[in-house]
Order: structure tokens, then sequence, then C-alpha cells
């Protein structure tokens, strides 16, 4: 039984995900959390007090309808019996409401909805879903674009430099569903300047292909446009990607994506599903962290 927890704020982008979601698990037994969150204004003066104690229960109220409603909407267009829906209402930040569910409910994936805001960091994608996928370091994160429309995951792209060493447990989700849709996995490596690779990316890319085994991909070597989001974001379109994989972790593709001008990340509006995945299984890393020190010793 697969543990899936879905953020909402009852917008349409919200309930696009929560509809991706269940057509992603179509057919596997799923328990899926909806969590919505309020964080009411709180004032030191008793006058304040006494309105701002009246404002966090009519939100309370609104957040619970919500959820009611929410459910509600999901059972009368959705008939699966293998999917089991839990509603969580919470006073919390939705970060930190996020974190604390992900361990008590040994969560294997969060799917939200992504929408361009105006802030700086959070262009490309919205705020709350760039804030998730910064903090949340123990599960995967799905975050669906407010337009789109469900497709089986058919092509699969996943954008990685090989500088890296990877684990199991970190590639799984995307052998999970390559193996599901019986998809074509596409590694793209973004180069400045196309080069041939070093030992240890060789060796990784090596490591990488045998971890994959029978999932079909092939490697795509391409230049950069200006920047990584752009160059993906025509990698994805000329191939017609349905989900767009990478790794979160210090110097990969996901920071950088993040931390660029802000001009370029406007083009990339996060068009397709982007599935993040951090850095899984820290103490298998280290450790593959020696070999790979050694191999480079060798050589």
């Amino acid at each position: 039984m697969k543990n899936i927890l879905i953020p909402t704020d009852f917008s349409k982008n919200a309930w696009n995900a929560v509809t991706y979601a269940i057509a992603l698990y179509d057919n596997e037994d799923c328990n899926f959390y909806l969590l919505n969150t309020y964080t009411p204004s709180i004032s030191n003066s008793r006058f304040m007090a006494s309105m701002a104690y009246d404002e966090a229960e009519i939100v309370q109220n609104c957040s619970k309808e919500g959820l009611n409603h929410l459910l509600l909407k999901i059972k009368a267009n959705y008939h699966n019996p293998k999917h089991n829906f839990t509603t969580i209402s919470s006073f919390n930040l939705l970060v930190d409401e996020v974190k604390e569910i992900i361990e008590q409910h040994t969560i294997e994936m969060v799917i939200l909805g992504s929408k361009g805001a105006s802030g700086l960091a959070e262009v490309f994608m919205g705020s709350n879903a760039v804030r998730i996928i910064k903090a949340i370091k123990s599960c995967p994160v799905l975050a669906i674009p407010e337009y789109f429309n469900f497709e089986k995951p058919t092509e699969i792209a996943f954008a990685t430099d090989f500088n890296r060493f990877y684990t199991p447990s970190e590639l799984e989700p995307i052998i999970n569903l390559a193996t599901t849709f019986n998809s074509v996995l596409r590694i793209v490596h973004v180069q400045y300047e196309i080069k041939a690779l070093t030992d240890v990316q060789q060796f990784n890319l090596n490591m990488l292909r045998k971890y994959l085994g029978e999932v079909e991909h092939y490697i795509h070597t391409i230049t950069e446009l200006n920047s990584v989001s752009k160059t993906l974001e025509v990698f994805v379109a000329e191939l017609d990607v349905h989900l767009l994989a990478m790794l979160n972790y210090q110097h990969s593709y996901m920071e950088r994506m993040t931390r660029e001008p802000v001009i370029e990340k406007v083009a990339f509006h996060t068009r397709t599903p982007l599935l993040v995945i951090p850095e899984l299984g820290m103490r298998a890393s280290s450790k593959q962290k020696k070999t790979q020190d050694l191999f480079s010793e060798k050589n």
C-alpha cells in the first residue's frame, strides 16, 4: 500500500494535482492524505486576541469544510476501490506540517500543484512548491503544472551531469514509474560546451546503467542554451516528454535552476510534471563516495 501526500489550498491548480495523482496510481493500492494548513493572524492585545480567536475558529471551519467538499468531489468523480482518502486540517506552517506527516505516515511521494508566482526565487514554479522541494529531504516531490492534463509518462527525462554517485534508493522512484508505464527513459546531460566525460563521470554513468537494468534508456548530451532551465524546457518540448526527473543536492541541476536569473526562469514555467528526488540513503552515499574517491586516485 502506497502512502501519498497531497497538499491542497482548494484551488483549480490543487485539484489538478489531485486528479493527476489518482490517475498516476490508478492500478495501485494507495492511501491518499489530503492536507490543508491554515495560520490565522495573532495579536498581543486582548481585543485583537479575541478577534484572532474568532478568526482562528472561522479559518479552521473553512479548512475542514473545504476538505469535506474536496472528498465529496473525489468520490463523485472517481470510484476506485484501491484508493483510500484521509483528510488532514492543521493549524501549522505548510512545510512543517508536510515534514511531520511524511514521518508519521511513511509517505512515499508528495504531489502538489505548481503555479508561477511573482516572487524572485519562486517565479518558475510557485512559492509553495519551491519551499517544499527545498525543505523536504526524506521523500520525492512531484510538482504538477496548473494546466497539465494527465498523460501516461511513457517518455521520462532524467536530467543529470554524472558527477555524483547514484544510490538505488534515489533512482527507485524513476525506475518504478518507468517499469509501471513501460517508459523510455531519456538521460539528459547538459553541458556548457560538449566534451568527453571524465573518468568519474563515465564510472557513474556505467553504474547508472547497471541500476536501470532492463529499463529502456538513451543518453542525450546537449549544449546549454542560456540556462539549464531553458535547455531542459526545449528538450522536453521537442521530445514530447511527459515527466522530467532530477536529483536535488548541492550543485545539482535543480539547485542551479532555483538560482538562475529570474528572466530565464520565467520561460521554464513547469509545463511538464517535475519529479524532484532529494539525497536519499545518505549512509550509502557516503560509502559510495569513498569508492568514487578511490577510483579517482587509481586513475
